[in-house]
């Protein structure tokens, strides 16, 4: 059983007498002690960060001192360990302080000689402490940096709400667009969390057939059904200690959503065909790319399952409402692509910028990221326009000149414009800027056709 964060103090010795004598010092200072008589097994009971410090007698029968220290130190080197020494075992403690103790004190030695050693102690762990918890928040801003791409105003703010949501117990729902990366979210939420040691488990509710759903979530008996011969443990079990991902939840049917909101309520799961409640410690992670309080209205989502999934909703915004996160994505995942092919990197030239800014990105990061490897590899991309998205155009790897990009630049902006209504060559002309004469000219040195909706030249 693991030791209390609320113990400050860990005394061994094995004397008795000595034992309750100094237990009854520092409890009388107002440190909470515990107090054992053997050292061994002390070490798998201490949590690494745990806030404390250990006073040990050298000289014991089984696990000694020092042999505790080299322990202790194996587990957290900076875990402060104040020894205990006899009259005789001054060089034995000069030894330990070499080894990495904090402290030593010889016998017989006042109550105020340990107390200020242990207050100093303690106060050098928390100070210790401290600094393991900061360096561990910039580890994890730069984790969510490097997983988060983007410094729009939605992603920071996403960012900001994950790293207050990781540190917690609760359940999570995610909502977002096909596409959006609301695994990245989920896996960054299990990893930044105290449960990272544990399993991440992954499952898309939408691709599990009806008759195995259930089998798959919660397990089975053998005989549970027809063809069940062996004991299956399901998935929520299998995470035990650790995080449930559960995609596309708005795809499971009412009968399975009823288990789901028990297991949720009473963190238990029963196998199919089984008896047994089986506790968990687990953490639920939903995500859904529909409006679950509009199909709870319409009967097609238990409204019960969905407030208690909504205490902690995060939202991924599409890539069309962050600007140019685009632009930074698209690089990002194309210098990721080269150095995997082995490819030169290639910069995004003025046109291509341009087209990535236009475009809405129906497919939202997943649709970005398959363009960017695309252009890595030196493939020709053509982003289609349709009714959402009227940005069409042309995207290849490029290295030409200035005279060259300009010209891609200025093309990209005409094709683009020529998606949008214009009854007339005079109206598309105002739209960009300049006279019908150079319109007309630029079309041609282009190839490009104005389709005239008016059947008017006017």
């Amino acid at each position: 059983m693991s030791i209390d964060n609320q113990i400050q103090v860990v005394l061994i010795d094995d004397d008795p007498h000595l034992r309750q004598a100094l237990c009854q010092t520092l409890d009388l200072a107002g440190l909470k002690v515990l107090a054992l008589g053997e050292a061994a097994g002390l070490t798998a009971r201490l949590p690494r960060d745990w806030p404390g410090v250990v006073v040990s007698d050298i000289r014991m029968p089984g696990m000694d001192g020092l042999e505790l220290l080299a322990e202790l130190h194996g587990q957290d080197p900076d875990l402060p360990v104040l020894l205990i020494t006899g009259h005789g075992d001054v060089p034995l403690a000069v030894q330990a302080m070499r080894a990495g103790a904090y402290d030593f004190l010889e016998k017989p030695f006042a109550s105020d000689a340990l107390l200020d050693s242990v207050r100093r102690a303690l106060a050098l762990r928390r100070l210790v402490l401290d600094n393991r918890s900061l360096r561990l928040a910039l580890s994890d801003r730069q984790q969510l940096s490097t997983r988060l791409v983007g410094h729009s105003p939605q992603m920071l703010r996403l960012r900001e709400q994950i790293g207050a949501l990781a540190a917690t117990k609760a359940d999570v729902l995610i909502l977002g667009e096909t596409g959006a990366g609301k695994e990245v979210v989920a896996r960054a939420l299990h990893d930044l969390s105290s449960r990272r040691s544990g399993p991440f488990v992954a499952i898309n509710a939408g691709a599990l057939a009806e008759s195995v759903v259930e089998s798959e979530l919660f397990g089975h008996e053998p005989g549970a059904f027809t063809g069940a011969q062996k004991r299956r443990i399901g998935k929520f079990e299998f995470a035990n200690g650790g995080t449930l991902f559960l995609d596309e939840i708005e795809s499971m049917s009412l009968d399975v959503q009823v288990k789901l909101l028990r297991l949720l309520q009473e963190r238990v799961v029963e196998r199919l065909g089984g008896n047994q409640l089986i506790p968990l410690d687990i953490r639920i992670i939903a995500a859904t790319k529909e409006d679950l309080r509009q199909s709870a209205d319409q009967g097609r989502f238990r409204a019960d399952l969905y407030y208690r999934l909504n205490v902690a909703p995060l939202r991924i915004p599409p890539l069309r409402e962050r600007g140019e996160d685009a632009l930074m994505l698209f690089q990002h995942f194309a210098d990721e692509a080269s150095s995997r092919h082995g490819l030169p990197l290639h910069e995004l030239q003025p046109g291509q910028r341009a087209l990535l800014l236009r475009h809405s990105w129906p497919g939202n990061v997943r649709e970005l990221q398959n363009a960017a490897e695309r252009f890595a590899l030196g493939l020709e991309l053509a982003l289609d326009a349709t009714e959402d998205n009227p940005a069409a155009g042309v995207l290849k790897s490029t290295s030409g000149g200035l005279s060259e990009q300009v010209e891609q630049f200025e093309k990209s902006l005409i094709a683009a414009e020529l998606t949008r209504p214009h009854g007339s060559m005079r109206s598309l002309a105002e739209a960009l800027g300049v006279p019908r004469k150079t319109l007309h000219d630029k079309l041609r040195k282009h190839g490009l056709n104005f389709a005239n909706q008016s059947g008017d030249d006017e």
